[in-house]
Order: C-alpha cells, then structure tokens, then sequence
C-alpha cells in the first residue's frame, strides 16, 4: 500500500514548487508531471519525488544543441 504521506495536495505541491495550481493541473494534462488522485474523495495528489525530480530538472537543464536551419 502506498503511503500518502508521500504526495502533496495540488495547493501544497503549487507552494513547493512554487507555481500556480493551475500550472500543476496543466503539467498533469500534458504528461509533463505524474497526477494521481487520492482513492477516497479524488483530489490530485503529487508525489514529492516526482516534484524534486522537476525542480532538479530546472536546476540544472540539460545542454540543448543550437537550432540548425533547414535548406530551402
């Protein structure tokens, strides 16, 4: 059984991350970060690992290569 100790509710997850919910809530609808909804009255919950992982994605960005452009 999972413990929900473990999962913010989507206003506590917002403050964490510091963004609105209406961010989270759209992050969780393009896959961007992992929703899941608490088994007896379905509010989001967000795993605190999952939110660390974001942050740490933010932190430090992978290095992208320059945009090349295509011959017309």
């Amino acid at each position: 059984m999972t413990k929900l100790d473990e999962y913010l509710r989507i206003s506590e997850a917002a403050e964490y991350v510091g963004v609105a919910p209406n961010t989270l809530r759209n992050w969780g609808r393009c896959g961007k970060l992992m929703e899941r909804r608490h088994p007896i009255n379905g509010y989001r919950l967000y795993a605190k690992k999952d939110l660390d992982r974001l942050l740490h994605e933010v932190d430090h960005p992978t290095q992208r290569q320059p945009r090349t452009r295509r011959p017309r």
